[in-house]
C-alpha cells in the first residue's frame, strides 16, 4: 500500500539510497564552518531529510560531543582537524573534512577501522529468467538476460538465489551460492548432480554482499595518504594539491592570513613550505602549487557546490550504509580557469577586496570580470532539480546582476511534494505554483540585483514563433536543465543553428554529466539516443511474462484499458452523434456497449465489478491458457511447451482475507467509482464483508480460442461479429443514448477518464496489486510498493547531492564562456559518480571539419540568406536557387525543408515550373507545415550523390 507523506516527499531519493535512507530522520550530524562549502553540506543534508543537523561556526569545536553520528569540518585549522579527528576515530564517530580554497577543493573521510557497508552497489540487484539448468558438478545455468540490457549482468564471485524454478525445485529458497561466469548467458553454480531434472521457469537473482572498510585516522592519513583518482594520470596532480593544502595550513599558522590574491611573493613562500613537506613523498608539480597559492584566498560558490555535494554524499553513506565511502582523500581543482587569456595577466590590485558580496570571486577573476558577469544574458530551460541549483549559483555569482543583464527561466511545470527534497528554491507553501515564477522570486530574494524573468513555456517546435532564432542569437548562453533526451536534443539543435553557447547537464541517481558546447570550438553535443522505454513484446506481456518488469507493464496496460480508454470512448459516443458511423465494425462498439452495460449504481456495484475483474484476470484467463496449453503440452514429441522462456502459470483462488487480493479490489473499485462519478469508500472491513457474500459462476473454458505465440498478426481471439449482430448492437446503442440523454436540453452524463499519475497513491496501489497477483500466477517474485512505483512510473532516481555537484561543474564552464575563451584546452566535459566518489573531467572533442565545394567547412558553418525579394515578400524558390548559384557557384538539383521537397530537377517540367515560382512561405503552406520565420534548408548539387548529405553546410533563410 502507499507510504507516508514523508515517503512521497523523498521517493526519488529512496530509489538512490534504498532502505538505509530510513535511518536519516533519526540521525544527527555536526557541520562546523558555514561558509560556502559548509553551507552546501548543511543544505544538502537538510533537504535529504537528516533528522538533526547541528551548525557550528565560532570558537573551538567541542565535537558536540558524543551525540553525533557524523562530524563534518570545513574552513578549520589543521590543529582543530587533528584534535577532532582523534576524538572521532577513538569513539567510532564518522569524521569528514571538506575544504575549498579558490579553484581547488579537498575531501577526507575517516569512518573508523571497521565500517560495514550494507549495500555497496547502485541500483537494484540484477535478475534474469532461467532458460535451463544442467545436472552436474558444477551445474550450468543458462539465462535469458533481460530486455534492453547491455553488457554482462553477472560477474565472477556474485552471490545468487533462485526462485520459481520448476523441476529442479531444490534450488528454490536455497542459501545464496557463488557463480562463475562462462559467458553473457551462462553461469556455473554449485553441484546440481543430485537434484531433480530442470523442467522450466525460474529467476536467478543477484544478492548484494556486505563490505567492510577500514580507515586510518587523519593524523596518520596525512603522512601516508591514500588518494582516490579517476585515472592514474591524475595522481601526481592530486599529490601536489595534498602538499599545497598542508602548506596552506602552515602558511596561515605563520602569517595569520592566506596568501594575497595574485601576489607572487606569497606564492613563492607557500611553494617553499610545500617543498619541505614533499621532501619524503616524491616530486612536486610547482606550477600547480603556485597557481593554487595565487587564488587560495578566493571563495567560489561553484567549487563549494561540487566539494560540498561530495561531502554531503559521504555523510549520507555514513548514515545509510549505502555505497562504499571514499578511501580516504579526494582532491578537485579547476585551475585550468587560470589559463584563460583574460585571467592569466591579472594583478594583485585587480583582485583586491572591494567590500563587495563578490569579493571571494573577485579574488580569483578580478573586478572587471565581475562586471562582465553582470552584463550576461542567459536562458535557463527547466526549473527542476538542476535548474534550481543553477539559479542559486547564478544569484550568488552575480550573473545578470548588472543594469543590462538578463536571466530568463522557463518551465511549464508546477511544484510538487516530491520536488521538495532536491529542488532548493521551493517550500511546502509553493506546491501547485508555477516553478519558474517561484524560482525567479527566490532568486531575487537571494540577490535583488539579478534581473530575472519567468516564462511558463516549453522550448520546442510548438514555441518556435516565440523563441525565434533572433531570440537565441542575442543570448550569451543557454543552460539546459531538462530531464528528457528529446528536449535536450532539440535545444542542442537550436543552439547549434544560432551559434549560441550551451551548457547541458543531466543526472540519474548518483551519476551526472556536464557537456559544454562552444560555437566554432567544440563538437556539437548530439545527445545519445533516447533511453529504453520499457516496452516488451505483446505476447510476452499477455501470456508469457518472466520478470516483474513484464507484470508491471501489463498492469500499466490494464490501468489504461480499464479506467482511461473506455471512458474516452463513451464520452465521444455521448457527445458526437456521428461517432457510431465513424467506427470500424466490431470491437470499439462492443467496448462502448460493455462500458454502458457495466455502469454502477453505487459503491457496492463497484466492489462487485472489481471482484469479477479479479476472477477474470487471475483465475479464468490463466485457466483458459492452461486449457489450451496444459502443463504437459509438448510442441513436438519430447519437447515441452512450458520450457525456456515460458513459465507454466497457475490460477489463483480469491481470498478476501489475503491483503494483496483485498488491495486489488479496493484500488480497482475506487478507480472504477471515480470513472463513473460514484462516491468511493475506503473501509477495508466493510469491503471484506461485501466480498464474503459474492458468488461467481464456475469457470467454463472456451473452445476453439487461439492464442498467438509470436508477434505476428493473429486473428482476434473471439468469433467476428456478423452483420446482423453489428446492426442490432448499433440500434441498441442508439436507443441507449436516447434514453440517457432524454430530451435535447439534457446534458450528456459523461464519464471521467483517468490518466495514470505516478504520484497518485491509488494509481500505484492498483499497479502494485495487479502486477504482484500476475507475478504470483507465474511464480515471479513480487515487487514492493516503492519499486513498483519507480518501474511503472518510469521514475528516474534523483538526489540533491548529484544535482548540486552537476550545477557547480556547469558554472565552472560558464566562467570560461563569460571570458569568451577560445582555447579548447581550457574547457572540460565532466562525468561524476558520487556512489564511487569519482569525478572525471576531460577536454571536449574539437569541432569536426569537412570538405565541400572546394573548401573546408566546420560543423558550425552555415550559409545565411535574408530571403526577402525585391518586392518585400518572401523569396521564390527560384530566387533561392539563383542566390546559391551566384554566391557559391553551385547548381542545385534538389531543395528540401525537412522532408518537404521544395524543388526537384528530376520532376516533370510543369511541376518544376510550379515549384520554382512558389514563394518559400507558400511552399510551407502547401506542405501544411507551421509558418516559421527562420528556415533551415537542405540541398543537393549537380554532380554529387546522397552520401554527401552530411557534408554540406546548411542554408538558413530568414523570412520577412
Amino acid at each position: 500500500m502507499a507510504g507516508s507523506e514523508e515517503e512521497a516527499r523523498y521517493s526519488r531519493q529512496l530509489y538512490v539510497l534504498g532502505g538505509g535512507a530510513r535511518r536519516l530522520p533519526e540521525s544527527a550530524v555536526l557541520v562546523s564552518g558555514l561558509r560556502g562549502t559548509g553551507a552546501q553540506v548543511a543544505t544538502a543534508l537538510v533537504l535529504a531529510g537528516t533528522g538533526c543537523v547541528v551548525l557550528h561556526d565560532c570558537g573551538t569545536v567541542c565535537a558536540a560531543d558524543r551525540t553525533q553520528q557524523v562530524v563534518v569540518l570545513t574552513e578549520s585549522p589543521l590543529e582543530e582537524q587533528l584534535r577532532v579527528g582523534d576524538f572521532c576515530h577513538a569513539r567510532g564517530i564518522c569524521f569528514i573534512v571538506a575544504d575549498t580554497k579558490g579553484l581547488a577543493g579537498q575531501l577526507f573521510c575517516d569512518f573508523g577501522e571497521h565500517f560495514v557497508v550494507d549495500d555497496p552497489a547502485e541500483g537494484d540487484p540484477v535478475s534474469a529468467a532461467v532458460e535451463h539448468i544442467s545436472q552436474g558438478n558444477p551445474g550450468v545455468v543458462t539465462h535469458m538476460g533481460i530486455e534492453n540490457s547491455h553488457g554482462q549482468l553477472f560477474h565472477d564471485g556474485d552471490l545468487v538465489t533462485f526462485s520459481g524454478v520448476q523441476g529442479m525445485t531444490e534450488l528454490n529458497g536455497q542459501k545464496p551460492v557463488p557463480v562463475h561466469v562462462l559467458d553473457a548467458f551462462r553461469l556455473e553454480i554449485s553441484d546440481t548432480s543430485s537434484f531433480s531434472p530442470y523442467r522450466c521457469g525460474g529467476l536467478v537473482s543477484q544478492v548484494q554482499q556486505r563490505q567492510q572498510c577500514s580507515h586510518k585516522p587523519l593524523r596518520q592519513a596525512l603522512e601516508e595518504p591514500k588518494i582516490q583518482v579517476a585515472s592514474p594520470e591524475d595522481l601526481p596532480r592530486s599529490r601536489s594539491l595534498h602538499a599545497a593544502f598542508q602548506a596552506l595550513h602552515a602558511f596561515r599558522g605563520e602569517w595569520e592570513r592566506l596568501p594575497r590574491p595574485r601576489a607572487p611573493a606569497d606564492a613563492e613562500l607557500l611553494l617553499e613550505l610545500a617543498r619541505s613537506l614533499r621532501a619524503q613523498q616524491g616530486p612536486l608539480d610547482e606550477d600547480i602549487v603556485r597557481a593554487f597559492a595565487t587564488v587560495s584566498a578566493g571563495d567560489l560558490c561553484p567549487v563549494a557546490a561540487v566539494v560540498g555535494a561530495l561531502a554531503a554524499q559521504e555523510v549520507l553513506k555514513a548514515i545509510t550504509r549505502k555505497f562504499v565511502p571514499l578511501d580516504q582523500w579526494l582532491y578537485f581543482d579547476a585551475l585550468e580557469c587560470l589559463a584563460l587569456a583574460g585571467a592569466a595577466q591579472l594583478t594583485e590590485a585587480e583582485c583586491a577586496p572591494r567590500g563587495s558580496r563578490y569579493d571571494g570571486q573577485i579574488a580569483v577573476f578580478g573586478a572587471n570580470f565581475q562586471e562582465m558577469l553582470g552584463h550576461q544574458k542567459y536562458l535557463v530551460v527547466g526549473a527542476g532539480a538542476i535548474g534550481c541549483e543553477l539559479l542559486k549559483n547564478f544569484a550568488m555569482m552575480g550573473l545578470a546582476a548588472g543594469p543590462d543583464g538578463e536571466l530568463i527561466v522557463t518551465d511549464m511545470d508546477t511544484v510538487a511534494l516530491s520536488n521538495l527534497h532536491r529542488q532548493f528554491l521551493y517550500r511546502s507553501a509553493d506546491i501547485s505554483e508555477p516553478k519558474s515564477v517561484v524560482a525567479a522570486a527566490a532568486v531575487q530574494r537571494m540577490n535583488p540585483d539579478v534581473r530575472v524573468t519567468a516564462h511558463q513555456n516549453q522550448v520546442g517546435p510548438a514555441t518556435e514563433m516565440l523563441y525565434k532564432d533572433n531570440f537565441f542569437q542575442r543570448l550569451d548562453g543557454v543552460a539546459s536543465a531538462l530531464d528528457t533526451i528529446e528536449a535536450r536534443a532539440y535545444l542542442e539543435r537550436r543552439c547549434l543553428r544560432c551559434r549560441t553557447p550551451l551548457l547541458d547537464s543531466g543526472t540519474e541517481g548518483t551519476r551526472g554529466n556536464v557537456l559544454a558546447m562552444v560555437p566554432s570550438l567544440t563538437e556539437p553535443l548530439r545527445p545519445a539516443s533516447a533511453p529504453r522505454d520499457g516496452t516488451f513484446p505483446m505476447c510476452t506481456l499477455r501470456h508469457f511474462p518472466r520478470t516483474i518488469q513484464h507484470t508491471l507493464q501489463w498492469a500499466r496496460d490494464e490501468f489504461e484499458g480499464l479506467f482511461q480508454l473506455p471512458a474516452e470512448q463513451v464520452n465521444q459516443f455521448m457527445e458526437e452523434p456521428a461517432f457510431l458511423e465513424q467506427q470500424p465494425p466490431g470491437k470499439v462498439l462492443e467496448q462502448v456497449w460493455e462500458s454502458l452495460r457495466e455502469r454502477p449504481r453505487d459503491w457496492r456495484d463497484c466492489v462487485h465489478w472489481a471482484r469479477r475483474r479479479w476472477q477474470r484476470c487471475y483465475h479464468d484467463a490463466i485457466a483458459q491458457l492452461l486449457h489450451i496449453y496444459p502443463p504437459e503440452h509438448e510442441t513436438s514429441p519430447g519437447v515441452p511447451f512450458w520450457a525456456g522462456d515460458r513459465s507454466c502459470p497457475h490460477p489463483l483462488t480469491f481470498n478476501p482475507d489475503n491483503d494483496t487480493h483485498l488491495d486489488y479490489v479496493l484500488a480497482a473499485a475506487h478507480l472504477f467509482a471515480q470513472v463513473h462519478r460514484v462516491p468511493p469508500c475506503r473501509d477495508r472491513a466493510a469491503i471484506r464483508a461485501m466480498l464474503h457474500d459474492v458468488v461467481l459462476p464456475p469457470f467454463a473454458p472456451q473452445e476453439g480460442l487461439q492464442i498467438p505465440l509470436t508477434e505476428e498478426p493473429a486473428e482476434e481471439a473471439q468469433v467476428p461479429t456478423d452483420h446482423r449482430q453489428l446492426t442490432e448492437l448499433t440500434e441498441d446503442l442508439v436507443q441507449w443514448r436516447q434514453e440517457l440523454l432524454g430530451d435535447e436540453d439534457t446534458q450528456a452524463p459523461l464519464m471521467e477518464p483517468i490518466h495514470f499519475e505516478k504520484d497518485n497513491d491509488v494509481h500505484i496501489d492498483f499497479i502494485t496489486a495487479a502486477s504482484n497477483l500476475r507475478a504470483e500466477n507465474y511464480g515471479i517474485s513480487p515487487a514492493k510498493w516503492q519499486m513498483s512505483k519507480r518501474i511503472a512510473g518510469r521514475i528516474v532516481p534523483a538526489i540533491i547531492t548529484t544535482t548540486a555537484a552537476v550545477a557547480g561543474l556547469a558554472c565552472l564552464e560558464l566562467y570560461k564562456l563569460v571570458w569568451g575563451c577560445q582555447e579548447l584546452s581550457c574547457y572540460r566535459n565532466s562525468n561524476i559518480s558520487l556512489s564511487a566518489c569519482l569525478l572525471l573531467r576531460v577536454q571536449p572533442p574539437p569541432a569536426h571539419t569537412y570538405q565541400y565545394g572546394g573548401r573546408e567547412w566546420s560543423c558550425w558553418d552555415r550559409l545565411e540568406l535574408r530571403a526577402v525579394g525585391a518586392d518585400g515578400q518572401a523569396m521564390t524558390v527560384q530566387e533561392v536557387l539563383d542566390w546559391l548559384q551566384r554566391t557559391q557557384g553551385w547548381t542545385v538539383t534538389m531543395l528540401l525543408c525537412g522532408d518537404t521537397v521544395l524543388y526537384d530537377s528530376k520532376a516533370d517540367a510543369e511541376t518544376r515550373a510550379r515549384q520554382q515560382a512558389q514563394r518559400l512561405s507558400e511552399s510551407l503552406e502547401d506542405a501544411r507545415m507551421p509558418q516559421q520565420q527562420d528556415l533551415e534548408l537542405l540541398y543537393m548539387c549537380e554532380g554529387e550523390d546522397a552520401e554527401a548529405e552530411d557534408s554540406r553546410p546548411p542554408l538558413l533563410c530568414s523570412l520577412p
